[in-house]
Order: structure tokens, then C-alpha cells, then sequence
């Protein structure tokens, strides 16, 4: 028989486990999120927005409990115009600025001294895990009696709030660079300072950014509480003046200036992070 006769009596089956194996082109199933969704940020709080205005224009929300969307809008217009706003937000910001300033100082060199360290682990990281479990609002009253109720209270208490996610995800970063880049560091012999810089501090960043965006949300939280301590002026104070005279609507663009304040950090980081991490490819895009 012929080797043309064998070849055209060949099973099929010899072939097909290699076409089995050749990517499909068309119609291939695509197993990760897609594409990012250009300003997909915003498009769940205008979601809501658009929910509050509906509820609002049907009369199915109480105006007393919840004003409309056009009403909070003219209450920081005249805010706005009176120049109240910018004076309380102009304090706020400053407050929570400097308390992230210093949580965040401390909650990386704790990281590093503790990461780069055992005997800086074993020294640092269970009282910062005991801080983890306490919540720092709740520190507040012996805050008041060692530091009174001025600004210096409220600057620690934010900072406290800021320093633990700091710590944990930059800790948690060091802690999960691959030992084969310390070993090739030594052989190499780079100096602490050069290893530090170019092995340490790349391989640490993504879990830093992370608890970066962790920090900022803490700023703001804190903030929310710290500035309703005997405070004359903030958001957080004017939220509580608007509680004293029934002015709901005054409190709701309180709780928007809070909500903006929030979801601008977070976009800031995040903007940070892309910028910064190019070289990750992940889900994220």
C-alpha cells in the first residue's frame, strides 16, 4: 500500500488532540474584569444621587429626615457665599493633613525597623497589634486628659488612626519580598543603605500605597469625631452647631464635603499607584 493510501486512511483522532491544542481566535471567552470603565469612580455615587433625587421628587422621602438633592445644593451655595465652607474645610483639611503626615511618618519607620529587623519584630510589632485592636476613637478620653482638648489632641488622635494600616500592609509588603533578591544582594555586596533603596523599598511600595489608601479613609474618619471635642471650627463643628439647631440639610453637606474629601484622597492614591506600579500586571488593568 501506497504512503499517499496510508496518510488518507490515517484516523482522524491523530490529529485532533493538536488542533485541540491551537488558541481559539474568534469568540474567546475572556476570563478577566475587561477593560476599565472610563470614570467608573463616579458612576456609583451618581447612581445613588439619581436615586435621592427620584426618592425625593416622588415624595417618597421625608424632606424633614432627608432634604432633596436641590436643596442641599442651594445650603452650600449660601455656605459657599457666606464663606463659611471654606473657612471649615480650610481647618479640617489642615488637621487631617497633619495627623496623616505623621501617622504615616510613623507607620513607616515602624514598618521598615520591624520588616528589615527580628529583634525590631519582636520589640514593635505586638504593641502595634494590641494599637490595631483598640480602636483609636476610643482613646480619645485618656487623649483628653494627657493632651486637654485642643488641637494637639485631635492631631494624635488622627495620626494613631493613620499609622496602624501604615504599618500593617508596608510590614506585610517587607515581609513578602522573595529572600532570593536579599541573597543575590549579598552576593553582589550591596552595602544596608543600597539594598535598603533598591531591593527594599521597590519590593515594599505596592503594600504601602495599599495601606496608603487605607490611611487616608482613617484621616477622614477620625476627623469626623475629633472636631465634635470642644471644637470652634471644621466641618465636624458645624455639622454639630447644624445638630444643636435642627439645620438637617447643613448636616448633609457636611456629610458630602466628608464624602468628596474621601473619594478625592482615595482617587489621589490610586492615581499614585498606577503611576508608580506600571511595571504590575494584574486584574486591575
Amino acid at each position: 500500500m501506497s504512503t499517499t493510501a496510508l496518510d488518507e486512511q490515517a484516523p482522524p483522532a491523530a490529529v485532533a488532540p493538536t488542533a485541540a491544542l491551537r488558541p481559539r481566535r474568534l469568540g474567546r471567552k475572556r476570563l478577566g474584569p475587561g477593560r476599565p470603565v472610563p470614570y467608573g469612580w463616579a458612576i456609583g455615587p451618581l447612581l445613588l444621587l439619581a436615586l435621592w433625587a427620584a426618592g425625593s421628587g416622588l415624595g417618597l422621602v421625608d424632606a424633614r429626615s432627608l432634604p432633596a438633592p436641590w436643596t442641599i445644593a442651594g445650603t452650600a451655595g449660601d455656605l459657599i457665599g457666606n464663606g463659611k465652607l471654606q473657612s471649615h474645610l480650610a481647618t479640617s483639611a489642615g488637621r487631617a493633613l497633619l495627623g496623616l503626615l505623621f501617622g504615616v511618618a510613623a507607620g513607616l519607620v515602624l514598618a521598615l525597623v520591624s520588616g528589615l529587623s527580628r529583634l525590631g519584630e519582636a520589640v514593635i510589632d505586638g504593641p502595634v497589634q494590641i494599637k490595631r485592636a483598640i480602636p483609636s476613637l476610643a482613646l480619645i478620653p485618656l487623649l483628653i486628659l494627657w493632651f486637654g482638648i485642643g488641637e494637639t489632641m485631635k492631631v494624635i488622635t488622627i495620626a494613631l488612626g493613620v499609622f496602624v494600616p501604615v504599618y500593617i500592609h508596608t510590614h506585610n509588603g517587607l515581609r513578602t519580598i522573595d529572600n532570593r533578591y536579599a541573597e543575590l544582594a549579598e552576593t553582589v555586596r550591596l552595602g544596608r543603605l543600597a539594598f535598603v533603596r533598591h531591593v527594599v523599598l521597590p519590593g515594599a511600595l505596592p503594600g504601602f500605597l495599599l495601606g496608603m489608601r487605607f490611611a487616608v479613609t482613617a484621616a477622614w474618619l477620625a476627623l469626623v469625631v475629633v472636631e465634635q471635642v470642644n471644637a470652634t471650627s471644621g466641618i465636624g463643628y458645624m455639622m454639630e452647631l447644624a445638630r444643636t439647631y435642627g439645620q438637617t440639610d447643613v448636616i448633609i453637606v457636611g456629610l458630602v464635603v466628608y464624602g468628596l474629601l474621601g473619594l478625592v484622597s482615595d482617587a489621589l492614591v490610586r492615581l499614585v499607584e498606577r503611576r508608580t506600579l506600571t511595571w504590575r500586571r494584574t486584574l486591575a488593568g
